[in-house]
């Protein structure tokens, strides 16, 4: 299992746009992703549910990968956050 944390820095927080693209990149993936806000938890490749997390700027976001392909997913979501949060 891997695993980053991030604190969004897009003024609007992970609204619609960059939460869809980002559940568009963990889609590629088999293993699990989650994202984790406070006690909330959503399945990365679900829209609803991260939407749901209502993730503001400034907040601090847990995401985790367990599976195969973990080591790419992990390489290629950082760098997501990093150029789109």
């Amino acid at each position: 299992m891997k695993v980053f944390s991030y604190t969004i820095t897009d003024p609007l927080g992970m609204h619609a746009r960059p939460a869809g693209l980002f559940v568009k990149e963990a889609a590629h993936y088999n293993s699990k992703i989650e994202i984790v806000k406070g006690d909330k938890k959503a399945d990365g490749k679900r829209i609803l549910g991260v939407m749901g997390l209502a993730v503001k700027c400034g907040e601090e976001v847990v995401i985790t990968i367990d599976g195969t392909d973990e080591d790419e997913a992990l390489e290629t979501l950082e760098r997501f956050m990093k150029e789109n949060l």
